[in-house]
């Protein structure tokens, strides 16, 4: 193999349809776009989900549901996240430096999935009950 011989595999590469370029070319005359109306004019379109004036689908179904933009600030920790960091005094910034939470998050919540056997001390860190029954169960505290 030389470098000067290297080609496309077949059907990675074809030409582009030329329009508008003859009776012969098979897409002369309307190019394709058919006759009158708006959609076969040079720039002549509609915004997406316009449905001529009736009122579009986006507008017809009823809003629903919501999502706080607040949420970006909270986190959760399993509890076996919780033993794996191995530290007996937990706070934010040992979660934060440990990765376990995202450095914009300001309220950090401590939740029952998985189990827990050192004892922790948390503080400035909520709980679940679930979680905060495991974490004294296992001689930890929250501060």
């Amino acid at each position: 193999m030389e470098l000067n011989n290297i080609k496309h595999a077949d059907g990675a590469k074809h030409a582009k349809r030329r329009v508008g370029r003859g009776i012969g070319s098979g897409l002369g005359k309307t190019a394709g776009r058919g006759h009158k109306g708006q959609k076969s004019r040079a720039g002549g379109y509609h915004k997406v989900g316009f449905e001529g004036g009736q009122m579009p689908l986006q507008r017809r179904l009823p809003k629903r549901g919501f999502k706080s933009h607040l949420l970006k600030f909270n986190a959760e920790v399993t509890l076996t996240a919780l033993e794996q960091l191995g530290a007996s005094d937990v706070d934010l910034l040992a979660l934060k430096q440990a990765g376990l939470v995202g450095q914009l998050a300001k309220v950090v919540k401590i939740i029952k999935s998985g189990s827990i056997s050192k004892a922790v001390t948390l503080k400035g860190i909520g709980a679940t009950a679930g979680a905060k029954a495991a974490i004294e169960a296992a001689g930890g505290s929250l501060a």
